[in-house]
This record gives C-alpha cells, sequence and structure tokens, in this order.
C-alpha cells in the first residue's frame, strides 16, 4: 500500500520531543487559515475533527488529518511532513520551539495511486 502522508526525519525528531512534553498528538492540514494551508500539530483531542475531516493515515503513530475537500484537491499527491526553522503564525505545538511545520508534495505514479492506503472517517 502507498501511504497518502509521508514524515521526514527531521520532523521526527520534533513529534518524539513534543510527544515528551504533550503526550499524544494529532495534526490537522490546515486549510488557508493563519500561516496559509500549514499542518499543525495539537495535543490529541485538542483540535476538534468534524464530518467535514477525513484521517489520511497516521506519521510516528499520529493520526493525520484535513478537511474532506482539501483532501480533494490534494487526493493526486502524496505529503511529506517537513521542519523548518522560523516561527509560523499559528497555534501548533512547535511554534514556541523556533520552527514550524511544513507539507512538501509530489503527484503518486499511476502504479502508487492504484494502491493508496484507505481514508479513514469519523465514525
Amino acid at each position: 500500500m502507498t501511504p497518502r502522508v509521508l514524515i521526514s526525519d527531521e520532523a521526527i525528531a520534533v513529534v518524539n520531543q513534543l510527544k515528551e512534553r504533550f503526550g499524544e498528538l494529532m495534526f490537522h492540514q490546515s486549510g488557508g487559515c493563519c500561516d496559509g494551508s500549514q499542518p499543525m500539530c495539537f495535543e490529541k483531542g485538542d483540535f476538534k475533527i468534524g464530518e467535514s475531516d477525513v484521517c489520511l493515515g497516521t506519521i510516528e503513530n499520529t493520526e493525520f488529518w484535513m478537511s474532506k475537500d482539501q483532501q480533494e484537491y490534494w487526493q493526486y499527491t502524496q505529503l511529506t511532513i517537513d521542519v523548518v526553522s522560523g516561527r509560523g503564525s499559528s497555534f501548533s505545538l512547535e511554534i514556541p520551539m523556533g520552527l514550524r511545520f511544513i507539507t512538501k508534495s509530489r503527484l503518486f505514479t499511476d502504479e502508487e495511486r492504484a494502491n493508496l492506503t484507505p481514508l479513514t472517517y469519523l465514525s
């Protein structure tokens, strides 16, 4: 199966630091609020997932959610969550560390698209 979302080694290190401090986490890819369309990291349950959201998969045992509308727009791309220096303007947990998560993307090949991991919807 082809994962819809991946995470860089640098971002894994930040996620692990955040887990040590906050416990279980979750990601939600914002749809244009605050810092454009930035992946935001929250303590699990601090961002309320609704029927308009879909889980693309897990990265570092952390669910990655985005709105269904945005997922339809990004459905042909594999996302990689990375981290860069600099303060974003969101409420994401890494911001006080002087870092911010970013999303990089690339188009799936036809073969990859035929083997995508299934999406998960709020039940």
